[in-house]
């Protein structure tokens, strides 16, 4: 389509300020963006529409309006809701680079004229996204005629005899069409994620191909618009530039079966035209969020404030209802943080934790199509906090462990999170048992908060420990100086590593398995099939090299907490 031709719709009330002589460009796509530098996302031939929050003063104009026109885009679209008239410098800005430019009235969603371009081209190109297009409205609406991306990837199915499926960045299928048949394995979609997010941190452009099991799937990003409450925030921050690990770990992609390199340009433009339906759909499910995290963050700041009980017990009388509709006795609860952190530390992580905390909570068995609704999820700064309601424990329960377990929230997710961190970043997460009072909960914030920091202590991008683990010598090791463990540990067990080496004698072996049998001499020599004046022979020798005694309580303790920290 021509943008001349948006002009004479009223209905997009679009106002033209600039570039009449170009009024002949073809359109052949729209994005929506508040990046200061939204050029890893630009084709060229699009209609850039923009609320205007990435301009803070004027100076921020013209290496915008300059990436815009270098990347080809057919024009710009400045919503008036922000600063009310368009700035003079964005209007002379886009003179000077020959970059048309229409003013949107504040009364026009952006949503709308994303819905007609999209229709216009796709109808002029190939007609096979009409009809997902004459259902938009439906993906925006939460009443029971709606659908979310599920309505699109149906009549992709119907269509265009395409198998798809939405992901979120763990590995989580969001949406799948009817006609995909069964879901996909968790296996498969854990593999495509972590495909997708090892491709993105290296700046590949999408589609990107990936082969699993004999299967060639393409993948398609699918980036917020820029207008979500997230997104808003991020938009406001100080730094120059768009950071990639802003926004890696919270992006949807949309995995399709089939080989798109040997696809018209055409029809991966229309594929590029449903990730934008796509992207509207996960605004609005953001937005839903909003009320849940503000929930989080009252109660929250409640307990960290040292709040009387009573207080706080008020606040989570309102929360409980919203998190858990029905419910019919009160909740116990249960603490998560989590943390982001990148190298350099100069990106807040606190944004991304808490996207991929409402993603890593979701019960997979929760039924409607928004699973997430029982989360509630705060940030500050790096760290992100997830207020998380079970029901309440019958009399009858038999003290068997409930609720949130650290280990199992990471096993499908590790290894897809783990690409998106990509050898710069670390996730680590603290999980607290459940308390079933506003008095326990300042307490469960503390525990979980000292669970992630023994998970930080370990090895990994991906970690997590949970209060089990704070019963034991574990809850002293991550505070102990790094340099106090080095020292420690090579005192202790360097000279057996040299004459392990030296001798292939296998001391630290059987020290290991001499401490986890309690020193007794006939289970540890059945365990190492040793003869036992063979195993007092070697211990003998880890007496002698160290200088301790392995039949005094010290130095076993010693002993053991050195090759933990080892």
């Amino acid at each position: 389509m021509r943008l001349r031709a948006l002009l004479d719709t009223d209905a997009l009330g679009l106002r033209l300020l600039g570039g009449e002589d170009e009024l002949d460009r073809t359109v052949r796509g729209v994005m929506t963006t508040d990046l200061r530098d939204p050029s890893r996302y630009l084709t060229g031939g699009e209609l850039v529409l923009t609320g205007l929050a990435w301009r803070h003063d004027a100076s921020d104009t013209e290496p915008f309006v300059r990436i815009l026109a270098s990347a080809g885009v057919a024009a710009l679209a400045a919503g008036e809701a922000e600063l009310g008239a368009i700035p003079d410098d964005i209007v002379e800005a886009c003179a000077r680079h020959r970059l048309p430019l229409f003013a949107v009235n504040e009364s026009v969603a952006f949503a709308t004229i994303t819905e007609h371009v999209v229709r216009q081209v796709s109808g002029e190109r190939a007609g096979d996204l009409a009809a997902v297009v004459d259902r938009h409205r439906r993906l925006m609406t939460s009443g029971p005629t709606g659908g979310g991306p599920d309505v699109v990837l149906d009549l992709l199915g119907s269509d265009l005899d395409l198998r798809a499926w939405v992901l979120s960045p763990a590995g989580r299928a969001v949406a799948g069409s009817s006609a995909a048949g069964p879901a996909l394995p968790t296996a498969v979609c854990a593999r495509l994620a972590g495909e997708h997010l090892a491709a993105a941190r290296t700046g590949r452009r999408g589609p990107h191909r990936v082969q699993v099991d004999g299967t060639t799937y393409s993948l398609f990003p699918v980036r917020s618009s820029g207008r979500g409450p997230a997104s808003a925030a991020a938009a406001a921050s100080t730094a120059a530039l768009r950071d990639v690990r802003e926004t890696v770990l919270s992006d949807w992609l949309l995995a399709v079966e089939a080989d798109a390199g040997d696809w018209p340009e055409e029809r991966l433009d229309l594929l590029q035209g449903v990730t934008q339906l796509i992207a509207v759909e996960r605004d609005r499910r953001d937005a839903a969020r909003t009320v849940r995290r503000r929930l989080a963050q009252e109660v929250l700041e409640l307990v960290q404030t040292g709040a009387a009980p009573a207080e706080i017990a008020a606040r989570l009388r309102v929360a409980a209802p919203v998190l858990l509709p029905g419910l019919g006795a009160a909740p116990h609860w249960q603490v998560v943080v989590a943390r982001v952190e990148w190298d350099g530390g100069e990106i807040e992580g606190g944004p991304v934790a808490q996207s991929l905390l409402e993603e890593i909570l979701v019960d997979p068995l929760s039924a409607g199509p928004e699973p997430s609704d029982r989360i509630a999820v705060a940030h500050t700064g790096d760290e992100a906090i997830a207020l998380v309601p079970l029901p309440a424990v019958s009399s009858e329960h038999d003290g068997s462990e409930t609720g949130l377990l650290a280990d199992s929230l990471l096993e499908s997710v590790r290894d897809p999170l783990s690409a998106g961190l990509d050898g710069d970043g670390r996730l680590t997460l603290g999980v607290s048992a459940s308390v079933h009072s506003a008095e326990g909960l300042r307490g469960a914030l503390e525990e979980a908060r000292h669970a992630r920091r023994v998970a930080a202590a370990r090895p990994g991008r991906v970690c997590a420990a949970g209060h089990q683990e704070l019963a034991s010598h574990v809850l002293l090791l991550p505070f102990v100086p790094d340099d106090v463990r080095r020292a420690f540990t090579a005192r202790l067990l360097d000279p057996l590593r040299d004459y392990d080496r030296r001798h292939r004698a296998e001391l630290i072996p059987t020290l290991e398995a001499f401490l986890d049998c309690d020193g007794s001499w006939t289970r540890c020599a059945a365990r190492l099939h040793l003869h036992v004046n063979t195993l007092r022979y070697r211990v003998g020798r880890i007496e002698q090299l160290t200088g301790r005694d392995l039949s005094r309580l010290e130095d076993k303790l010693d002993f053991f907490l050195a090759l933990r920290m080892s």
